[in-house]
C-alpha cells in the first residue's frame, strides 16, 4: 500500500524525529538523496552544469545541501536566489564552500544558457497558491528552455495536500519527496506537474500519523479479488443485476453485463430493455424485461448506464436491501436523501461533470480539487462515491479513520491511460465493481479494486493505440491474471 500524508501530519513528524537526532540531520538526509537523484538524471555529475532555483525555508536549503554535493563531484552548479535576504543561511554557506556560485533572478537567463539540470527549491510543502510573479518568470525561462527539472519534494505552485494547482507551477519531470507522499503527488492536476516521483525515506516512518490518501498496489488487490474454492456454485460465488441501458442507448447494457461478466460473481442477471441485445452477446446471462425485485436473487444491483428516464425500475432497485451501485442516469434521477435512508451500502461512481451537478458546481471547479469533490460527495449521500478521471478517487461515506462527512481515507487509483477516455468504458467499470460487490467486497474495495483492474486492462488493451470499451472488457481477464501473478 502507498500511503500519502497531509503536510500538518509530516511536519508533526519531522519535529518528533529532530527532537531526538543531531540538528540538521533530516536536511542532510534529504539533501543526501535528492543529490542521488540528480546524479541519476543527468547520468555524468564531473562536467554538467546544473542550476538550482532557490526560494526561503528549508526548501531552498535542500537544494541548496544537494547543490554542494553535486558541486563536489565536479558539475558547475549556480543557485538563482528569488529571496536573496531569505536564504537558507547553513545551506547557502555550504554551497559557496563548495564552489558554487550564486545568481540574482535578474541573471536567471544567463544562469540557464547551456545548463543540463534544473533543481526547483522555490517553494516547500507548505506553500499556497500559484508562483509570484517574479518566480513565474524564471520558471518561464525555464520551460522555454526544455531543460530537464528535478522538483524538491513537491513542484513549486501545486497545493500538498489536495494537488491543486491555483496558478503558475512548475512541470517537473521528476520530483524528490522526502519522508512520505504528499497527496498532492498523487492526485491530479497535481501528479501531472509532477513527473517521476522517487521517496527518499528519511526516517519518518516510526512517527507518520494516519495517512490522507492511499493507493492500492498489487499485492493488495490481488489479496482483496475473489476467488472460488471447491465448494463454489454461480450462487455461492455471488448473482449481480444489471439495471441499463435503454431504446436509445442498448449498448449501455451490452457494456455493463461485459464488465460484469469478469468480475468474479458467478452469474449476471439483465433487467431492462436492452435483452436481446445482450442475450445475443452474451448468452450465459439471465435475462427478464420486467421489475428488477421480480428477476430473482441478486446479491448487489447495478444501475443506471444508458437507463434514459426509467425512473421506476431504479426506485425498485434502490428499495433492495442489497449493495446497489448507481451510475450515469440514475445519478441524475436519484435523490441524496434516498441514499441516506438505504441500509445496505451504495456506490455512487460519478464521472467530473456528473459529481459537478450534483454539487451544483462547475465542471473545472471539480476537476480543480478533485479530493474536495469527492469528500463532499460522499458526506451528502452518505454513501461510497468513485470520482472517475485521470485520477480515480474512492471515498467512503463513513470515512474510514474519519467521522460521517467523508473525511476518513481517501483511495487513489494509480492504473489507467488516455486512452480509456472512450465512449462506454464507464459501463464496463460500472458491470466490473457491481460484479465484485455481488462477490462479497466492501463498496470501498469493489470500487477501488474494480478501477485498479478497469484501469490496468485499457493499458493492456489499448498498448499505446486507441482501444475500445469492448476491448477493455475483453482485457479484464489479462489485468487479473497479471495481479494474481
Amino acid at each position: 500500500m502507498r500511503t500519502a500524508y497531509r503536510v500538518g501530519t509530516v511536519r508533526a513528524a519531522e519535529r518528533s524525529s529532530m527532537a531526538r537526532l543531531p540538528e540538521g540531520a533530516l536536511m542532510q538526509r534529504a539533501a543526501a538523496g535528492l543529490a542521488v537523484v540528480c546524479a541519476q538524471v543527468l547520468g555524468k555529475v564531473y562536467g554538467a552544469r546544473v542550476v538550482l532555483l532557490v526560494g526561503s525555508g528549508d526548501n531552498g536549503g535542500d537544494a541548496l545541501y544537494a547543490g554542494a554535493r553535486l558541486a563536489r563531484r565536479g558539475a558547475g552548479v549556480s543557485a538563482v536566489l528569488l529571496s536573496p535576504e531569505r536564504a537558507h543561511a547553513g545551506g547557502l554557506a555550504a554551497f559557496r564552500a563548495a564552489g558554487g556560485r550564486v545568481a540574482a533572478a535578474e541573471g536567471a537567463a544567463g544562469a540557464l544558457r547551456g545548463v543540463d539540470l534544473v533543481v526547483d527549491g522555490i517553494v516547500g510543502i507548505g506553500g499556497k497558491g500559484g508562483l509570484r510573479a517574479g518566480a513565474a518568470q524564471v520558471v518561464g525561462l525555464v520551460r522555454e528552455s526544455g531543460v530537464p527539472v528535478v522538483a524538491v519534494d513537491l513542484p513549486s505552485g501545486v497545493d500538498a495536500d489536495s494537488g491543486e494547482v491555483a496558478g503558475d507551477a512548475v512541470r517537473a519531470d521528476v520530483t524528490v519527496t522526502f519522508g512520505a507522499y504528499k497527496p498532492g503527488l498523487l492526485i491530479d492536476p497535481g501528479r501531472e506537474y509532477a513527473g517521476v516521483v522517487r521517496l527518499v525515506d528519511i526516517g519518518l516512518g516510526a512517527v507518520l500519523g494516519a495517512p490522507e490518501v492511499e493507493a492500492l498496489q498489487y499485492e493488495d488487490v490481488a489479496a482483496l479479488l475473489p476467488r472460488p474454492t471447491g465448494e463454489s456454485d454461480k450462487y455461492r460465488r455471488g448473482v449481480v443485476g444489471v439495471v441499463a441501458g435503454s431504446a436509445r442507448y442498448p449498448g449501455a447494457a451490452v457494456l455493463a453485463v461485459a464488465g460484469a461478466l469478469r468480475g468474479g460473481a458467478g452469474a449476471v442477471r439483465y433487467v431492462g430493455p436492452a435483452v436481446d441485445a445482450v442475450i445475443a452477446r452474451f448468452p450465459e446471462a439471465l435475462v427478464s424485461e420486467g421489475a428488477p425485485s421480480k428477476a430473482g436473487r441478486v446479491q448487489a444491483w447495478v444501475v443506471g448506464p444508458g437507463l434514459g428516464d426509467e425512473a421506476g425500475r431504479l426506485q425498485d432497485v434502490v428499495a433492495a436491501d442489497v449493495p446497489v451501485l448507481i451510475d450515469a442516469d440514475g445519478l441524475r434521477l436519484v435523490e441524496a436523501e434516498v441514499v441516506r435512508g438505504r441500509s445496505a451500502p451504495t456506490l455512487l461512481t460519478p464521472h467530473a461533470g456528473e459529481a459537478a451537478a450534483l454539487l451544483g458546481v462547475s465542471r473545472e471547479e471539480v476537476e480543480r480539487g478533485r479530493l474536495a469533490a469527492v469528500r463532499e460527495l460522499a458526506g451528502r449521500y452518505g454513501a461510497t462515491v468513485l470520482l472517475k478521471g485521470s485520477t480515480t478517487l474512492v471515498a467512503g461515506g463513513a470515512g474510514r479513520g474519519g467521522g460521517a462527512d467523508g473525511g476518513g481515507v481517501v483511495r487513489v487509483n494509480p492504473t489507467g491511460t488516455p486512452w480509456l477516455a472512450t465512449a462506454g468504458s464507464g459501463d464496463v467499470l460500472s458491470g466490473l465493481a457491481g460484479s465484485l460487490l455481488a462477490a462479497g467486497l466492501s463498496a470501498e474495495d469493489a470500487g477501488s479494486v474494480g478501477a485498479y483492474l478497469h484501469g490496468l486492462a485499457a493499458r493492456h488493451a489499448a498498448d499505446g493505440a486507441p482501444a475500445g470499451a469492448q476491448d477493455v472488457a475483453a482485457a479484464l481477464p489479462v489485468a487479473w491474471r497479471d495481479v494474481r501473478g
